[in-house]
């Protein structure tokens, strides 16, 4: 074949390889700028790991939305509302996240066994990169829910914690001569920062907002999910209701709040001798035996035994 004739053959296909690729990211283009941009001004800040990534999710949560439910029953809203991510991410936004995770750790695990592969041992077989991309899908689908899920126990850890004292601090000031709203600022001023500081923060939010206070209560109690908290709210919505004196009211759920912390740690503290079996047969008997028996093995043996 001639010269001018492959130059002209060079010339024309890379002449329609950019066209193609001129047109695909135009049309690219063209449906990113028809996804319509989220109004954030009133949300809080996604967590690291959405921040990161977080156009691609955009870009993929948008036709994600008819698929994943919407309802504020739905179990991923539910559970994300218990994480206390109801004002950061919506539920689309974390399977866009999921799905975006598990792609990447996939074609990493591949990429891994690809350069591992180029060593001296020889390269690995399609099979064994179609396992480990597997392998790595998996993690990453999985690991966003295991973050998810010790994201709501961490905060349920904290709101158990804090809930007898948060009590006690309004009890007293209840008994002071404050209202339950005074006694709720006050928990807010003077109380621990951390999960039920929030919610109480949220309920005198919506009570300014015109909310009426057993709904805002009862709102927080289907935030949390938490049956001490839902028994506190109904203790007050019963007791504003009937009109009965809120302070001996407020100091039974406190104390019963802090009885039920102390039979917690008790369980605990009866379930560690169990958890500490396996390491203790595990690793520490067997080091212990071999401290013990080493020395008496090696009389064994210089003696001719």
């Amino acid at each position: 074949m001639p010269q001018s004739t492959t130059t002209l053959v060079v010339t024309l296909l890379a002449l329609l390889s950019g066209t193609a690729t001129t047109l695909i990211a135009m049309q690219v283009t063209h449906v990113v700028a028809r996804i319509p941009q989220e109004d954030r001004r009133f949300k809080d800040s996604p967590p690291l790991g959405f921040r990161l990534i977080w156009w691609p999710i955009q870009w993929c949560s948008h036709p994600l939305a008819r698929i994943v439910s919407q309802a504020p029953t739905a179990p991923l809203a539910i559970r994300l509302r218990k994480a206390g991510l109801e004002y950061c991410i919506n539920p689309q936004q974390f399977v866009a996240a999921r799905l975006l995770y598990t792609l990447a750790v996939a074609a990493g695990a591949a990429s891994v066994l690809e350069l591992l592969g180029r060593g001296p041992g020889g390269a690995f077989s399609a099979s064994s990169h179609w396992e480990a991309a597997g392998a790595g899908a998996l993690f990453g689908w999985a690991y966003c829910g295991i973050w998810l899920k010790d994201r709501i126990a961490f905060r349920k850890r904290q709101l158990q914690k804090s809930l007898p004292f948060v009590l006690d601090l309004i009890t007293l000031c209840v008994e002071a001569g404050l209202n339950l709203q005074g006694a709720f600022n006050q928990a807010v001023d003077k109380g621990p920062h951390g999960v039920l500081r929030d919610e109480i923060q949220r309920v005198l939010r919506d009570v300014r907002n015109g909310k009426a206070r057993s709904e805002a209560l009862r709102s927080m109690s289907e935030r949390l999910q938490e049956p001490s908290v839902m028994n506190f709210v109904t203790a007050m919505i019963q007791a504003e209701r009937i009109g009965m004196n809120l302070g001996p009211a407020l100091r039974a759920q406190a104390d019963q709040r802090r009885s039920e912390r102390f039979l917690r740690a008790e369980k605990l503290a009866m379930e560690a001798p169990v958890k500490l079996l396996f390491p203790l047969i595990a690793f520490i008997f067997p080091c212990t035996f071999i401290v013990l028996f080493f020395p008496i093995a090696v009389q064994f043996m210089n003696s001719g035994l």
